[in-house]
């Protein structure tokens, strides 16, 4: 049976909207580029689509996967950021000055700190390379997994046959609702480790400084990140990020013509997602959204919370129009059945704005619920022929 609970949220519970420097005329400002997204992370949102799941070559995008995987692996204890990594002649011969490199001799001694740091701020093609070959074996091994973890986050269109973006034929594609599944993992997974190696202004090795390209960081208002790629093949992408107020918005840009037209175009982006809707924030972390019913269990209900603030995006409106007002759905295959960890995700809440899309939220168990003893099963079942 399908339990469904239905929660209206009235215009009385809205909270102030965000202070805006811009005022939204409407239209996303990003119509240079054939396939472009917006999401907002916090509430699960498409702000604005563009041929989200048209396939595309990545380009040095692809090292977003490289530093997941490796986040991932640091977390398991199979990677240790102090770690060092010697740099083999022949990689050194091959990648040097090739793209964008950490400028790596033979020989050289790296930590994997720093070599994170180089990937995702100067876009290392070098560093790449070594981090999949030393702690893999070899790159197909390294990519193996890339893909492998791509699609154990529901990627279901993306392939990678290299860890750093480079010209591979074809084999490496995603797409940008592939994209934005990534950046969610890759900031509410890894908070700290995001915050640690990504979105830094640069990056200095053997003497050489060099610059992060990020068209948003230092420019627009709560900007950290995430990666630039750029190809012939490919033309100019973008996957970045930004946070103001707990709000954040994830961007994909993808065949931009230019640099320039790249950059201008995720700036403008990013400032229409904050200014072109009222953003209310509905639920905190933790907050009891709703009560599920239990059955067989030491507690015949239990209360479902999320692990994030969650925000609902509404159009805004101009004049006297009429405000569109949410309506969030939590819905679960009910009762649920005990034994039930805290923390396990057991239902989902999905919000409805006239006009946009479904955004869904998973919500989790408040506390943990155990199986009944036989007299508290009868209980329970004398219970519920009353309820």
């Amino acid at each position: 049976m399908l339990k469904l609970w239905i929660v209206a949220i009235a215009a009385s519970l809205a909270l102030p909207a965000y202070a805006r420097d811009a005022i939204a005329d409407g239209i996303p400002p990003a119509e240079g580029a054939p396939i472009a997204m917006l999401v907002d992370i916090s509430s699960g949102q498409v702000l604005h689509e563009r041929n989200a799941k048209t396939r595309f070559v990545p380009a040095s995008i692809t090292k977003v996967m490289t530093m997941f995987l490796a986040f991932e692996l640091i977390e398991e204890g199979r990677l240790d950021p102090a770690q060092i990594m010697t740099v083999s002649p022949e990689i050194a011969k091959e990648w040097s000055g090739k793209g964008s490199t950490m400028f790596v001799e033979g020989g050289d001694r790296l930590r994997l700190a720093d070599m994170l740091t180089a990937i995702a701020n100067v876009s290392a093609n070098d560093a790449s390379i070594i981090l999949a070959t030393e702690h893999s074996g070899s790159v197909e091994a390294w990519t193996e997994a890339m893909t492998a973890k791509a699609h154990e986050l529901e990627m279901t269109d993306s392939h990678f046959g290299t860890p750093n973006g480079w010209p591979d034929g074809g084999a490496t594609f995603t797409t940008a609702s592939d994209l934005v599944k990534l950046a969610r993992a890759l900031v509410t997974r890894h908070p700290a480790k995001f915050g640690a190696y990504m979105g830094k202004p640069g990056f200095t090795y053997n003497g050489i400084t060099q610059s992060n390209y990020d068209p948003l960081i230092g420019r627009i208002e709560g900007a950290d990140g995430i990666k630039t790629g750029f190809t012939n093949e490919a033309g100019f992408g973008f996957l970045g990020t930004a946070k103001r107020n707990g709000q954040r918005l994830v961007l994909v840009i993808a065949g931009a013509r230019s640099n320039g037209s790249r950059a201008q175009m995720a700036r403008k982006y990013m400032e229409w997602g904050f200014a072109a809707f009222d953003c209310q924030r509905v639920f905190g972390i933790g907050e009891i959204v709703a009560e599920a019913r239990v059955q067989n269990g030491s507690h015949s209900s239990l209360n479902l919370v999320t692990d994030r603030p969650v925000f609902v995006n509404i159009p805004a409106q101009s004049g006297k129009a009429a405000r569109p007002q949410p309506e969030v759905r939590i819905i679960y295959d009910g009762p649920l059945r005990a034994p039930i960890s805290e923390g396990q995700k057991v239902a989902m809440m999905e919000i409805s704005v006239p006009g946009m899309d479904i955004a869904r939220v998973p919500l989790l168990a408040g506390s943990d619920v155990q199986k009944a003893g036989f007299f508290a099963r009868i209980y329970n079942g004398i219970l519920g022929w009353f309820s």
